[in-house]
C-alpha cells in the first residue's frame, strides 16, 4: 500500500492545502494529514476543531486519514510505516527551508519528501493571511472551503 503524509498546522485549512492533499490522494492509496501540534503557538482553532474541519473537506476523497501529532514528523512516519512526505511549494522562497527539512528528515529516517508545485491560483495563500484578512472583514470565501469560511466567521464573531 502506497502511503504518504501531508503535514501542517492547518489553522485553518485553505484551498491551497486542499489542492495539495487532493493531488496526493490521487497518487497514494492512503494520505495521512498530520496536524502538527506546536505548544508554543496559540491557534485560532483548537487541534480538534482543525481535525474536524479537515475531515469534513477531505471526506470525498475516501483515502485521507487525519490526526494530530506532536514531535518529529519522521517519528510520525516511522510509527505508521509512511515512506513519503508531500509538501506544496508556493514560491522559490519556500524551497530553501523545505529543502533543509527534507534533507534532515531523510538523514534521520530515510523518509523521502516530494515537492508539489502549488496551483498558481494559490501561490500567495497562507493560513496566516486568511486569518488576517478575515479578521479585518475581508472576503476570503474564494480561499477556503465553505465549512471553513463558516467556522472562521463564527470564531471571529466570538473574539
Amino acid at each position: 500500500m502506497r502511503r504518504a503524509v501531508c503535514p501542517g498546522s492547518f489553522d485553518p485549512i485553505t484551498n491551497g492545502h486542499l489542492d495539495i492533499i487532493a493531488r496526493a490522494s490521487k497518487l497514494y492509496d492512503v494520505v495521512h494529514v498530520a496536524v502538527m501540534i506546536n505548544k508554543s503557538k496559540q491557534g485560532l482553532f483548537t487541534v480538534d476543531e482543525r481535525i474536524d474541519l479537515i475531515r469534513q473537506v477531505t471526506a470525498e476523497y475516501g483515502n485521507v486519514e487525519v490526526e494530530a501529532f506532536h514531535g518529529l514528523l519522521v517519528d510520525f512516519c516511522k510509527q505508521r510505516d509512511i515512506p513519503a512526505i508531500v509538501k506544496g511549494l508556493r514560491a522559490v522562497s519556500d524551497f530553501d527551508y523545505e529543502l533543509q527539512m527534507a534533507q534532515m528528515n531523510n538523514g534521520l529516517s530515510g523518509v523521502e519528501t516530494l515537492f508539489v508545485p502549488t496551483n498558481p491560483t494559490y501561490s500567495f495563500l497562507s493560513s496566516s493571511l486568511v486569518k488576517e484578512v478575515a479578521a479585518w472583514g475581508g472576503d476570503v470565501s474564494h480561499l477556503v472551503p465553505p465549512v471553513v469560511l463558516e467556522a472562521l466567521h463564527e470564531r471571529l464573531r466570538k473574539d
